[in-house]
Formats: structure tokens, sequence, C-alpha cells
């Protein structure tokens, strides 16, 4: 199967070139049969790529071990599922998947335009193809999956025992697949600026691939921290690492495009910033997978040293290059069609916003490549680390999370005083109330108490959005349930995005609530002795080992007490790996409720049975993982098709939220 898959990758090569000559050529020269033969060439590269995918699973699942990649990342004592996940597990593995999810996303994109954007298509297709030609020249000449062993091993060495979790099954695939997807959109745009075809046509088209894209990327840093959270054992989710930088840069741009792309479609202006922001977007997701196969920053998620980082950077520089060179050509074509008019209103805020977030991705980029900067400039690495970017982008989060309560409030173009104070009131008070009750239950810090008041703010104001398009409903006769389900159903967009804000701002308490409150302790216990912290009486009992075939378990058992109560047994170990004795991976105790997480590292051990520990206690973070599920959810619902206003609305008075018409900022 392995020398199958080498084969079909360089026919998918073939193919894929083939079809970005005969998409561009058929277009402009007006040949019919070429331009459906490049959207042919679309479909077969993606069934080419599914079965050479297809060829390495089957690589790993029936233990090939003379191709070196299986080799190198399975064994005999591997499960049928890891099996099934390991061929992304590496460098290769993962440049397949990238090219897999394209090509089938692409196919998708093909047949669904078929008959639509003849102006358009050819370049969207050349351009798609072009990508997956670069990544199928990798996989074929640089670093392909398929290379044999001059003998077959009678075993592998292995996966990484970091990656046998449940995560590798979901995170790894979701991220890679959100660096992919942002290529679509930023197809269309390039086919946008190539054809001339500036109008809105190419934005409404790529609306749902795009909130696709955001949502996906999203949903694979989420998950991403999910899985430092509760296998790395430092207590945290999140670390402002490169590779994890690298990951969030693209979706804070991609956010930023999605509000502006809402003032280019509905009052035509600023179209160069909205197109500027797509090719960033993109250009950010190769970066992103760039620099975790460059090797040139140093991360615990990145690859070593290879030869695909140079070919990386080469294909980076050449499509912005070529990127820009299209966006200045196009320049006097991308004139608005309005101006501000009022700078109090939906535009001003979704403006302000999208600056914001240029300037938290900037400050993040910055600050991740810095060290390589100050290495080239000075000779000497300066590491730049958590507090940096928590000081720098704290403050701008806070003020986007501002924004998030204010934007759905305002009208679009301009605003009265009266329509001012009538949006802003509820929510104003509603926020001064909640300010005072956390500070009577103790919240006195400055920040957390702007931080969570703020939070406060954005719910309000989206529960005022959710109250006056229910009281439209409930006036034309329907009932509560029917009004909410009704509301939601013809204007999945702006309510949809609502929810996608209820979810960010529940992120945003879990990540004030974990960072200004979470305690810690590092801890020496002999058997017998406890220790308290917050709530919680740990009562160290000794250790334990355990011998299994293809591992050495070493776990502490401990007593737990809360408030006196005692709550359970748990046993936190290190798990030493054959082939990977000097990579030993933490076993953690994790109990979580609504309140806070007790979260348990046993760091080392003496022969005498002396025992060091790690503890913490983090409050909220189940409410980052809620978050995350709201967020998702808010996403998909704004991504389902609409259904046309039911004709019983047409009877209700004219009577409209704040900002009527306008579409969420989310």
């Amino acid at each position: 199967m392995a020398d199958l898959g080498a084969v079909v990758v360089l026919a998918a090569l073939i193919v894929a070139v083939f079809g970005v000559a005969a998409s561009l050529i058929g277009h402009r020269r007006g040949i019919p049969a070429l331009v459906i033969s490049g959207r042919r060439a679309a479909l077969s590269v993606g069934f080419l790529v599914v079965l050479a995918t297809i060829a390495l699973i089957v690589s790993f699942v029936t233990n090939d071990f003379s191709v070196r990649y299986v080799a190198e990342r399975s064994s005999l004592e591997t499960t049928l599922s890891l099996k099934i996940v390991a061929f992304y597990a590496g460098q290769a593995g993962s440049l397949l998947y990238w090219t897999m999810t394209l090509s089938i996303f692409t196919a998708v994109v093909v047949l669904q335009n078929r008959r639509r954007h003849p102006d358009l298509m050819p370049y969207v297709t050349a351009v798609l193809l072009g990508i997956q030609a670069y990544f199928l020249f990798l996989l074929g000449f640089v670093d392909g999956p398929f290379e044999r062993l001059p003998y077959t091993p009678p075993n592998g060495l292995g996966m990484m025992p970091l990656l046998e979790d449940p995560g590798m099954i979901i995170h790894p695939p979701m991220l890679l697949a959100g660096y992919m997807s942002w290529a679509v959109p930023f197809a269309f745009g390039i086919a946008a600026l190539a054809s001339g075809r500036l109008d809105s046509e190419w934005i409404r088209t790529t609306r749902y691939y795009a909130i696709f894209a955001w949502l996906v990327l999203g949903a694979g840093n989420l998950l991403g921290s999910w899985w430092a959270y509760h296998v790395l054992g430092w207590g945290g989710y999140w670390g402002w690492d490169p590779v994890e930088n690298a990951a969030i840069l693209p979706w804070f741009i991609g956010t930023a495009y999605l509000h502006s792309v809402m003032i280019t479609e509905r009052r035509g202006m600023l179209k160069v910033w909205t197109m500027a922001l797509l090719i960033i977007t993109f250009h950010l997701s190769i970066y992103g997978t760039f620099v975790v196969r460059s090797g040139l920053i140093t991360s615990v998620h990145s690859f070593a040293l290879s030869s695909v980082g140079p070919y990386f950077l080469a294909f980076l520089a050449a499509s912005l290059i070529g990127s820009l060179a299209l966006f200045t050509r196009r320049l006097p074509a991308m004139r608005s069609d309005n101006e501000f008019e009022f700078t109090v209103s939906r535009e001003g805020a979704f403006l302000l916003n999208n600056l914001i977030l240029v300037a938290i991705t900037f400050a993040t980029f910055w600050g991740s490549i810095f060290p390589l900067v100050s290495e080239l400039v000075r000779g000497v690495r300066i590491t730049v680390a958590k507090p940096f970017f928590d000081q720098i982008n704290g403050p701008m989060l806070l003020a986007l999370i501002v924004l998030m309560g204010i934007g759905p409030l305002l009208p679009w173009r301009r605003a009265s005083r009266q329509l001012l104070w009538k949006n802003f009131a509820p929510p104003v008070i509603a926020t001064g109330v909640l300010a005072l009750a956390l500070f009577a239950i103790g919240v006195h810090e400055p920040l957390p108490l702007i931080a969570f008041a703020s939070c406060g703010f954005v719910a309000f104001s989206v529960a005022l959005e959710y109250y006056r398009g229910v009281v439209v409903r409930r006036r034309a006769g329907q009932t509560l349930p029917r009004s909410v389900v009704n509301m939601i159903t013809v204007n999945r967009h702006r309510y949809g995005g609502y929810i996608v804000h209820i979810g960010i701002i529940l992120i945003g308490i879990a990540v004030v609530g974990s960072n200004f409150y979470q305690l810690e302790k590092e801890v020496v216990l002999d058997p017998g002795q406890a220790t308290r912290i917050g709530r919680y009486t740990i009562t160290y009992n000794g250790l334990n080992e355990t011998a299994l075939p293809d591992r050495r378990i070493v776990s502490a058992h401990l007593s737990l007490t809360q408030d006196g109560r005692p709550i359970g047994e748990v046993e936190p170990g290190r798990s030493f790996r054959r082939n990977f004795e000097r990579q030993p991976t933490s076993l953690l105790v994790i109990r979580s409720d609504l309140r806070e997480d007790l979260y348990i590292l046993l760091a080392s051990w003496d022969a005498d049975g002396k025992a060091s520990f790690f503890i913490y206690v983090n409050p909220l973070v189940m409410w980052l993982w809620i978050g995350g599920v709201v967020l998702i959810l808010g996403g998909l619902v704004t991504i389902w098709p609409e259904r046309s206003l039911q004709p019983a609305l047409a009877t209700a008075p004219a009577v409209a939220p704040a900002g009527a018409g306008a579409t969420a900022d989310a």
C-alpha cells in the first residue's frame, strides 16, 4: 500500500498542475472545455489524495514497519484507534492530512458552484489546486510518508507518549482543518482581484465558508487548550507559547475580517481593508503551519528542524508577493461606495474592533518572533514569556469585550441621543448593579471587578436584543417558545452571533477567574503527612509502582477532603513508556465543578517514599469549556441556512430592536 500511496501522490501532483493550467487558459481564452477539465481535475485530485491517505492508514493498521514513517510512530502495542490517527502524528502525515482536507473542501466548493460565478470559479479552482500542488510537491519530493526502510524491524518505536491521548483524535485534525479552511475564502478573494469582479458577489458567496473556517480554527484552539490543561501538567491551559500564538493569530485576524465584511457587504465600505484582512488571514494560516515545521522557534508543540521549513518560507513569500501585486493593481477599483457619517455608529464600533484585533495580532506576532530577531541582531536569544503577552494583550482583550456589548446597541450610520439613551440605559444600569454586587461578595481588585462587570455588560446587551426581538413576535400573536425559535431561525446570522458572544464572555469569565484567583502550592510530603490549599486538605498515603508490558507507572495515593468532608481518594502519577523512558507523561488528577478545579501533579519522589507535588486550585475553569461549547453552537447556528421571515410578522407593529436590520458583530 505504501508504494501505491507514493505513486498516487505523484499522480495527484501532475493532475493538480494540469488543473491550474486548464482553468486559467480555458477562462482566459474562452475555451469552456478546458474550464470543465480544470473542474474535473479538482475532483480527481480529491479522489487521489484520499486514496493516498487510505494507503497510509492501511500501512499503520497492518503494522507495515518497512515504512519508515510507520515504524517511527506506531508499534504492535499501539491501539487500533491510535494507529488510525497516527498518520498525522508526524510532519509528513500532517501535511498529507492538510492536503486531503483541502482537496475534499475544494471538491465541495467546485460542485456547489459549478453553475455559478463563471468569472470567478476558474480562478478559485486554480488557486486551490495551486495550493494543493505545493503540498503534493512536498509530499512527493521533500518529506513524504511512504519512504521504505532498507529492512523491516520486528516492531516500531510507537507513538510519542504525549500523543497517546484522546486529544490526539480531535485537536490536531481540527486545528489543521482550521488552517486549511481559510484557503477557500482566500481563493475567492484572489479570484475577485484577478477577474476585477470586486462587487459584493464574492463576499456573499464566501460568507459561510469564512464563518466555517473561523469556527473550526477556534474549536482547534479551544481543544488545544483543553489538551494542554489535562496533559502537560503545568496547571494552565494557555501559556502564549510561540506555536499557540501562531494558531491564534489567524483566528484574531479572521475575526476582524468577519466584522469588516459586514460593513463591506451592507454599506460598500472598507473594501480595501476587508481584502487586506483576508489576505493576511490566509498567510497567517500558512505561517502557523510553517512555524511548527521549520524548527526555528522552540516550542513543546513544534517538530525538529527539517528540510521542509525553507520550502514553506518560499511558498509563503511567493504567495504573499503575488497576492499583494494583485491587490495593488486593483486598488483603484476598491474605492468605498460610502463614507462614515458618524463615529458613534455600528460601523465605527466595528472599525475600532478591527483596529484592536490587528493590534493584538501584531503584539502577539512580534512577541513570538522577537527572540529570533534579538538573536540575529545581538547574538542573544531573549525569551518573551507569558507576563509580556498578558500585560500587552489583556487590556486590549478587555476593550474587545466591552465593544461586544456596545456594538449591538448602536444603529448603522448615525444615532440620536434619544436612541442611545434608550438602548444603553438598561444594560449600563444593570452592569452598575452587578458591579456593586460583585464588590459586596469580595471582588475588590479593580481589574477583575472591571472585567467581570464588562462581561456582564455584554450579557445584558445580548439579553436586551433577544428581549426586544421576542416582544415583536409576541405582538404578532406567537407563543414565547415559538417567538424565540422563529427569531433565531429567520435571522440566524444575527442571533447566532449573539450566542457566540455569550460563549466568548463565558470564556472571558473563566480566564479572569483562573488568572487572578488561582492558588498554587509546591509541597514535599512524607507518607502520612497532609497539606492544605483553599478549601481542600490533601493527605499523602504513600507510593505505588505498577509494571505493565509496555510501561511502568509510579503513582501517589492521596486522600482528599473539602471543607472537612471526605471527597475521595486519587492517584496522580507518572507513566514511563518503553522506548521513551526519558519522556514520562503525567497522570494528572483534576477534580472539576462549576466553582473551581483541584489540579494535582506528582512532580518527583525519593526512594524512602517522600514525594513532591504541584497543587493548584483554578477557579471557574469549567466555564472555559462550557463557553467553548456555547461558542461552537452559536457558530453552527450562524452558518445554518436561513429561512424566510414568516408572513405572520407582517402584521406586527413597526417596532425593531436596537440597530434594526443589523447583523451581529460576531
